[in-house]
């Protein structure tokens, strides 16, 4: 089966079609088949089907790069291509063998093949809480006092992460440093490739299956290097909200017809971490700084920023063991409730925050029917709980395995509610009317589910932190389909779907938001 994309009217479209072969001359699949308009930088990504065919449909009229994107393989793209309203292009590639660079990995893939030394645990354990190892660092070479520099940047401008809570000591920085340099230094004796390592071949992802290659992505390319972008959250416009985590101290809105970008400071002084950025009906944008424990609004006639500070705890300013703002949701009646330490309520008529004790830290938030705040605590011992919005009274739930730290949690439109478990690896399903647990084991040595959605369909998504794909699982049949996704170390926090049954994403390491589908979707087959 062929794949399409479908993005504009076909009175205004073209389409580019062919196949992929092998360095063989065998059909291949599985490749991307990825087309970037040149002048928006938006860029479409399907797969080469069992036969290698592969089909880019509804490209706005543009000039584009056709390239082919295949682990371990290369090919030269075809520049230049100029597409007229509804004009077919066929273009072929022959792969030629490449090599597997150490950017290519997962997580997952990295920590086993990496080399034992101080410094690995850290590096994975703390660091690699806001990023991987793989775009910066196993994509660029530094010598010692290069990496020194990086980590000491890390620290400074993370310190409200970081610090305070004996994460990330002076020995801490010293070990990553000289494991960084190690490896990734210009004397490094890292294998030119994890490809030459025995043990690369039991560790490559997949096969995927051939309802996999139905994934298609639309991305598109954020202005700056540094934004990280969180997420991308739709307004009424047709515009999409990101928060930039990390010290880019902005929050960005997108035009997804256009790719452009308009981005508004945040007025903090120091690292704001902009943790969550969600529309509200008049407008306005709210959005959480994890780095200041504020809450922030942009106002659709001023264009401009106001923040309110939550009290930090006496003894922990500055540090998210004193206070944090993490993942906020919008009540219909305009109240602001945030994740973080801990979970709070802002009301914006008077000002005031109401924080909830219950709850001292919680991650995941969602909003059911009747208002209620449901919320996962990201703990050894978390639970899933809800808060009744009029009084305030906390109730929790235990998941039926130990010490899964729920994450992110969604509820449907029919009242379930759906969680990740990230370290359980586990898909949990809970209906509040009978009280009752499911649970969905996933597939892969380290699922790690991090950003969840519900679709039309009432199928969940589901990105896997440490294994670099994406997930959806039919609650009618239990089966779960993993699908690649274009890029390495994907990041993904959270998923928000559109009114046209498109899931946006961000990928914050690659400082990259989009959407994707299943081709032949009807939301889709019907545009």
């Amino acid at each position: 089966m062929a794949l399409a994309i479908f993005l504009a009217p076909s009175s205004r479209a073209g389409t580019v079609i062919g196949t992929v072969e092998g360095p063989d001359g065998a059909p291949f699949e599985g490749a991307f088949v990825q087309a970037q308009n040149t002048k928006t930088q938006i860029t479409f990504s399907v797969l080469s089907d069992r036969a290698g065919h592969y089909r880019v449909e509804h490209l706005p009229a543009g000039e584009y790069e056709i390239r082919v994107k295949a682990i371990g393989y290369k090919s030269d793209p075809h520049r230049g291509v100029i597409l007229d309203a509804s004009q077919t292009a066929s273009h072929e590639f022959r792969l030629m063998k490449g090599m597997v660079h150490w950017n290519d990995l997962s997580l997952y893939q990295g920590k086993q093949l990496l080399p034992e030394a101080h410094g690995k645990e850290t590096l994975f354990g703390v660091c690699s809480a806001c990023h991987g190892f793989e775009t910066r660092m196993a994509s660029v070479t530094r010598d010692e006092s290069g990496w020194r520099d990086r980590v000491n940047y890390m620290a400074t401008s993370m310190h409200f992460f970081l610090g305070g809570v004996g994460r990330f000591t002076d020995q801490n920085q010293a070990d990553v440093v000289a494991y960084l340099t190690s490896t990734f230094g210009p004397d490094s004796t890292l294998a030119r490739s994890p490809a030459d390592l025995p043990k690369y071949q039991e560790l490559r992802l997949g096969p995927f299956s051939d309802e996999a290659m139905k994934i298609v992505y639309v991305e598109y390319q954020l202005p700056g290097p540094n934004r990280m972008p969180w997420s991308a959250a739709p307004d009424h416009q047709g515009n999409f909200w990101m928060p930039y985590y990390g010290a880019a101290n902005r929050i960005g809105r997108l035009d997804p017809l256009t790719g452009e970008v308009q981005e508004f400071p945040v007025p903090n002084q120091g690292t704001a971490g902009v943790h969550s950025a969600v529309p509200a009906s008049d407008g306005s944008v709210w959005f959480t700084e994890q780095g200041s424990n504020k809450i922030g609004r942009w106002d659709p006639k001023t264009q401009e920023v106001t923040e309110y500070q939550d009290a930090y705890a006496p003894g922990r300013e500055g540090t998210i063991a004193g206070g944090s703002k993490h993942t906020l949701r919008i009540a219909p009646n305009g109240e602001i409730w945030a994740t973080g330490g801990p979970l709070s309520r802002f009301d914006p008529r008077t000002g005031k925050f109401t924080d909830i004790p219950e709850i001292p830290s919680a991650y995941g938030i969602s909003l059911d029917q009747q208002n209620g705040v449901w919320f996962a605590e990201f703990t050894p011992d978390g639970k899933i709980g809800r808060v009744d919005p009029r009084t305030l009274k906390v109730t929790k739930w235990d998941p039926p395995t130990p010490h899964s730290w729920p994450r992110r949690i969604q509820v449907d439109s029919d009242g379930i509610v759906w969680f990740a478990e990230f370290q359980a690896g586990k898909i949990g399903r809970f209906d509040p009317k009978t009280q009752a647990f499911r649970e969905y084991q996933l597939p892969g040595e380290e699922p790690t589910p991090y950003a969840l959605g519900i679709d039309r369909d009432h199928s969940i998504w589901y990105s896997s932190e440490h294994m670099d794909v994406i997930g959806r699982l039919d609650q009618a049949t239990g089966h779960v389909t993993e699908y690649p996704f274009p890029h390495s170390e994907n990041t993904m926090r959270e998923f928000f779907l559109d009114s046209q049954g498109r899931m946006w994403f961000a990928s914050p390491a690659n400082n990259k938001v989009g959407y994707f589908f299943l081709a032949g979707s009807q939301e889709h087959a019907s545009r």
